[in-house]
């Protein structure tokens, strides 16, 4: 049976970084995930990344979006403040999409710890 405070947990852990771990009070662990996972979407942004929107010509840019989705609050703030268009001269370029990407994925992970942790699964 699924509580309802882990699917909350789920959610929070999903929108802003190490939130759903903050709300299982373990801050340790969040302010780590909140850390790194900021860090990761901070260099992709410096190394001018892209973050992509949904798009249906190419497959690839579809599972990219998932990815960046990933990112939660991140996401929606940069695709509503117009930034993440990245700069495909930058030499830099696909090291930043790859850790935008990247910090999406390891928040989707990050999400399920604290929601395995509220579910009784772990510790």
């Amino acid at each position: 049976m699924i509580k309802s405070k882990a699917v909350l947990v789920l959610l929070l852990g999903w929108l802003i970084p190490g939130l759903g771990h903050f709300s299982i009070k373990k801050y340790t662990k969040g302010a780590i995930f909140l850390g790194s996972i900021a860090l990761m979407i901070l260099l992709g942004f410096l190394m001018e990344g892209r973050v992509y929107s949904f798009e249906t010509q190419n497959p690839l840019t579809i599972l990219a979006f998932f990815s960046d989705l990933g990112n939660g609050l991140f996401y929606f703030l940069t695709r509503w403040l117009g930034g993440g268009l990245g700069n495909l001269k930058s030499p830099t370029f696909e090291f930043g999409t790859a850790y935008i990407a990247g910090a999406g994925l390891l928040n989707y992970l990050v999400a399920l710890d604290a929601f395995d942790i509220a579910m009784g699964r772990k510790k």
